[in-house]
């Protein structure tokens, strides 16, 4: 199988692509690399794949490479997906999100080339008090990062209706593992530690997240690509955790480290939470123990500076980096 992956010089884009390498899969990766999009990403396979640079709301450079690679699946990880940068900067994730699944569904349209979309679990908006998102919930997002994300799923449901388009949608918890972007929460807290600063929790702490390991979701993927009859999937982690618990948790594995109060999120959620019936029925579970993943994951940032140290912005380093 030819996979042509879209944004996958990024987090959770790069550790698929390890692992359709090792299956001995053709993988050309698509990418504009931007901040959170790296050639160093890719490293340790570059010689196993094919990589395009190119911007996935480009539809001219999209179709092109398509048309070269004849691929026989489109795997789109593209994504501004920071809610902070989405409160300062929303325009880019538009172009993005929205603009960008809407030419994928164009160029996959002409090309008839089957098409998984990563999406996420905040499309469905702030469940506290309610009961787990199904994937045929109601999608009320809360921020410009969730709203994106949601215009996308629903330019790409509205394509499968209209135009037959073969497309699966896919929407995980909240991600960890190695390679992810300090800006996100574990490794922010990590990289702050490492770097003599407080951890910050936003508000009280009291937030809840789903956390699901990253290798174990590109196992999920692979499921629902091949075996998948449904559009659209949740992938859910099975470890609720308060931001609070998830700090201490960090700081424990580093044994050292203070935590910092800043203010809350404009609009953020209180919960996230969903039911994977759809994705259990094709035989998959998380494996990763939350505490071994979390570790794992700790001490991988803690081994690789020279991957983090050039990526420490504003977002990293300020407190409350949406003012």
């Amino acid at each position: 199988m030819r996979i042509f992956a879209i944004g996958a010089a990024g987090f959770v884009g790069s550790n698929c692509v390890r692992r359709w390498v090792a299956q001995s899969r053709e993988v050309v990766v698509y990418d504009l690399f931007t901040y959170a999009g790296r050639p160093e990403n890719l490293r340790d396979v570059a010689g196993n794949i094919a990589v395009v640079k190119g911007d996935v709301a480009d539809e001219a450079s999209l179709d092109k490479a398509v048309a070269d690679h004849k691929p026989d699946l489109v795997v789109n990880f593209a994504a501004e997906s920071h809610v902070d940068r989405s409160i300062n900067e929303p325009a880019r994730f538009v172009r993005t999100n929205v603009l960008g699944v809407y030419t994928l569904a164009e160029v996959a349209r002409r090309r008839k080339t089957p098409v998984v979309h990563i999406s996420t679990d905040e499309v469905y908006g702030d469940m506290y008090g309610r009961a787990p998102a199904a994937e045929d919930s109601p999608l009320l997002p809360s921020s410009p990062y969730s709203a994106s994300k949601a215009s996308g799923d629903l330019f790409l449901l509205s394509y499968a209706r209209t135009y037959g388009l073969d497309v699966k949608i896919v929407r995980p918890s909240n991600m960890y593992g190695p390679y992810q972007h300090p800006e996100k929460l574990i490794p922010r807290t990590v990289v702050r530690v490492l770097l003599g600063k407080p951890a910050v929790i936003y508000g009280d702490g009291s937030d809840v997240r789903d956390y699901l390991y990253v290798a174990d979701f590109c196992e999920a993927l692979d499921l629902i690509a091949e075996r998948g009859s449904d559009v659209v999937y949740n992938v859910p982690g099975g470890n609720p955790r308060t931001v609070r618990e998830v700090v201490e948790a960090v700081l424990k594995i580093l044994g050292r480290g203070e935590v910092k109060r800043g203010r809350a999120r404009p609009g953020g959620d209180k919960a996230y939470a969903m039911r994977g019936d759809r994705v259990a029925a094709l035989g998959w579970r998380p494996k990763t123990p939350w505490e071994a993943g979390l570790r794992s994951t700790v001490e991988w940032y803690v081994a690789n500076r020279w991957w983090w140290e050039p990526l420490v912005d504003e977002y990293v380093v300020r407190d409350e980096p949406w003012l």
